[in-house]
């Protein structure tokens, strides 16, 4: 097959760089961003290839009627929206694109450590409320923490990389062996827990990370610990981590994503809101974001052109 026999449906909107270069390196775009999962089912037959950000899950039903499907390309860090052992019995590529976000993440990571560590978002409330409390806002240092990375892949490597400006300690903990690097010296879970004064989650959506973070292993480590969380909200018991916050196991909490967020991470549950969510939306050392933390101009780009030349490669 040449690039002009294939045909690429977009069911997400992207940067417009994304189209362009695919439609001048000769591959058919179509794009279909408004109708229903089903309705795409009825003609996926006809397409190649698929480009999606998270606007619905790609399961088995799905693949099924993608009979002519060779690629899903996600334009994100994570597949954990698509039903990937499934596809890969099918000879479906999978493309991602975590090296066009991973800086973004990064320093969105920092950005949320040093606001906790110095009240940043505490300390602007109260003087924008006519309030000027120099001592309740008293900040910590950086300098001299255990900084501790659970997850040194793209993510985690981007965050320990962004830390070389300070005076700390960086260890990682990571499944896989020799994950460590010069920015990071790879740790056992046991010397984690014991030495880590901030802990950052950089970890994908798994059944091993699923509800990962809970009061037991909260309750594992020696020192009181900062805990930053720009991976996925599912690996998090937010009950049990409002109890980290209400005894001081965890002094202070950035939560770019929530256990309670839709599968295509654009909006929060619907209904009732859960009383550790109440906690975490009154609380002062509790810092959200609306899972922003890859998502700057520079990133859309990024993962746009990363995607980009990825196809390209697999056609070559």
């Amino acid at each position: 097959m040449t690039f002009s026999d294939i045909k690429i449906l977009h069911i997400d909107s992207n940067h417009p760089l994304l189209w362009k270069q695919l439609e001048e390196a000769g591959f058919q775009n179509f794009e279909d961003f408004s109708s229903s999962k089903e309705e795409i089912e009825k003609k996926i037959s006809n397409f190649h290839g698929i480009v999606i950000r998270s606007r619905f899950k790609i399961d088995k039903t799905f693949l099924d009627k993608a009979t002519n499907l060779q690629f899903i390309a996600r334009v994100g860090a994570g597949l954990e929206s698509i039903d990937c052992d499934y596809a890969q019995t099918k000879g479906i590529h999978l493309i991602a694109a975590p090296e066009g976000n991973r800086n973004a993440v990064g320093e969105h990571a920092l950005g949320m450590l040093l606001s906790l560590f110095n009240n940043l978002n505490k300390a602007d409330k109260e003087v924008k409320s006519g309030h000027w409390n120099r001592e309740s806002n008293r900040g910590h240092e950086l300098d001299g923490k255990t900084v501790g990375i659970i997850g040194y892949g793209n993510m985690g490597k981007s965050f320990a990389k962004k830390l070389r400006g300070f005076d700390v300690e960086t260890l990682c903990y990571d499944i896989l062996p020799n994950a460590g690097d010069e920015n990071a010296r790879q740790v056992s879970l046991e010397e984690f827990q014991q030495k880590a004064d901030v802990v950052s989650l950089h970890t994908p959506w798994t059944p091993e990370t699923d509800k990962m973070i809970n009061t037991d292993f909260i309750n594992a480590f020696t020192k009181p610990f900062w805990f930053i969380n720009t991976a996925r909200g599912n690996s998090v018991v937010t009950a049990d981590l409002v109890n980290g916050l209400e005894s001081g196991k965890i002094l202070g909490t950035g939560l770019d994503v929530l256990e309670y967020e839709k599968l295509s991470f654009e909006a929060l549950f619907e209904g009732e809101k859960p009383e550790a969510f109440d906690y975490l939306l009154i609380a002062d050392n509790v810092l959200l974001t609306p899972h922003i933390a890859g998502w700057t101009h520079e990133s859309k780009e990024k993962l746009a052109q990363t995607i980009v030349n990825k196809i390209i490669k697999l056609y070559e």
